[in-house]
């Protein structure tokens, strides 16, 4: 599916850009070698990377317990 029409990111897309890249959705787009144009995805692409990095967060912390 794609959350930025504009520059064509798809959620694949921005949840490996959210694991290896630092910041907000502008960074991680800006990781991607694109730059919001509308910024109508900004929200939802946000919170697509906090669940992807929570996500990889709790891998991690089940991982180190283990």
């Amino acid at each position: 599916m794609y959350i930025c029409i504009c520059n064509a990111i798809r959620e694949t897309d921005l949840r490996k850009a959210a694991l290896s890249c630092e910041g907000d959705a502008e960074a991680t787009y800006a990781c991607l070698g694109k730059r919001p144009n509308c910024g109508q995805c900004l929200e939802e692409a946000q919170e697509i990377i906090d669940a992807e990095r929570a996500a990889a967060s709790c891998e991690e912390f089940a991982v180190e317990a283990a």
